[in-house]
């Protein structure tokens, strides 16, 4: 019943969007566009009061899932170029977004998606793993990694690869569009610079390298290395905000994660494989062993 709320005020709010409209919503206090009025503008304030609404109703639903989402104080913006600067305190929209933000959205997307799938049988053993680390776990921060890590680490027990496929890639599609401002174009250019420069800006990653190996008709393939990566483990590290993130540009193609080593602990750093491919073969998503092939 929530899945269908969510979904049908998603729906609500999308009908109610206009690619010309110059109204946007905000968070008042933080400047971060709210989930799932992300990347969307309306043609008047009226309709975008509407929309505004139906933001607070979703998120309402949503903590039903996750208690701990942030409360926004979602407020309606207009973009006038001939009044306002992009650097306007009232209405700028913040270039980079938090870890606790980021995380609660990536996880939104991905509950709206399973309550909408025919998997239902995660949803409460997610929910059971969280609450249980809410108790012992205090600062907001490391109790949203920890809620990614619940999500990834069922989905991975309880999904075959595909299934996982099939989940993330629509999680992302629940995404706007990423037009995340960039330093380098190469950022720009590469999806998967994109991508990481995107858990980069939500303080998810401290830095990294990539290292495109190979390009074939069917396949591309690249070596990274993920450095001060706090979701991991001797043995194992989370993709799950990875793989979100690439297919939030990367949707048509299949990918595989392999040859996952930890190269140290202290910051948490990694290095894997990444493939892009067209032939739908695949492994684990979600969480990925280190070693495996």
């Amino acid at each position: 019943m929530i899945g269908t709320t969510l979904s049908d005020i998603r729906r609500h709010i999308e009908s109610l969007a206009s690619p010309q409209g110059s109204y946007y919503l905000v968070c008042g206090r933080t400047g971060d566009q709210p989930v799932p009025a992300d990347g969307l503008a309306f043609d008047c304030r009226p309709t975008a009061r509407a929309a505004a609404t139906a933001t607070e109703q979703y998120r309402t639903a949503l903590r039903r899932y996750d208690p701990q989402l942030p409360c926004h104080d979602v407020i309606v913006c207009q973009r006038s170029a001939a009044v306002r600067s992009p650097e306007d305190p009232e209405c700028r929209l913040s270039a980079e977004g938090s870890t606790v933000d980021f995380c609660h959205t990536v996880a939104g997307v991905v509950f709206e998606t399973i309550a909408d799938s025919s998997h239902a049988n995660p949803q409460g053993a997610i929910m059971d793993r969280y609450l249980a680390l809410a108790e012992t776990i205090a600062h907001p921060d490391e109790l949203c990694l920890r809620l990614i890590e619940a999500i990834a680490t069922e989905l991975d027990a309880r999904l075959t690869p595909a299934e996982q496929a099939d989940v993330l890639r629509a999680a992302a599609d629940r995404l706007s569009v990423p037009t995340p401002p960039s330093t380098t174009p190469t950022a720009r250019a590469d999806p998967l610079d994109a991508a990481l420069e995107s858990l980069q800006s939500a303080s998810m990653l401290g830095a990294y390298t990539v290292d495109c190996q190979s390009v074939r008709c069917a396949s591309t393939r690249w070596e990274l290395t993920l450095k001060d990566y706090p979701l991991g483990s001797d043995d194992h590290v989370v993709t799950l905000p990875l793989v979100v993130e690439c297919f939030r540009r990367l949707s048509a193609v299949d990918l595989r994660i392999y040859g996952v080593e930890r190269t140290a602990t202290t910051p948490p750093s990694w290095r894997l494989t990444l493939t892009a491919t067209a032939d739908g073969s695949g492994g684990p998503l979600s969480v990925v062993d280190a070693g495996a092939s």
